[in-house]
């Protein structure tokens, strides 16, 4: 096996295992019992989008795919911060 063929197959490998990540969250985000069961999700699905975007850019080669990730994250670590917030205190800014 070469290391193009290698590459490819690790990389399916990895995007199938994302994929069965995020669908697995989404069910845990719609089951949850608690919501902080359903905040996890969501961070848990932010983060898979984040290793999703990833093997997309390493699987095409280009770079502009990791700057999207980074605001991904960024976004998503907003998000999930305003969103205990909210549910702990009742509003987000005080």
């Amino acid at each position: 096996m070469t290391a193009p063929e290698f590459l490819s197959l690790a990389l399916t490998i990895v995007f199938v295992s994302l994929v069965i990540g995020q669908i697995l969250s989404m069910v845990r985000l719609v089951l949850g019992p608690t919501s902080g069961d359903r905040i996890l999700a969501l961070d848990t699905m932010v983060i898979n989008a984040i290793g999703l975007v990833v093997v997309l850019g390493i699987s095409q080669g280009a770079q502009i795919y990791f700057e999207v990730s980074l605001l991904i994250a960024m976004l998503g670590f907003v998000s999930t911060v305003a969103l205990a917030r909210f549910i702990l205190r009742g509003d987000i800014i005080e």
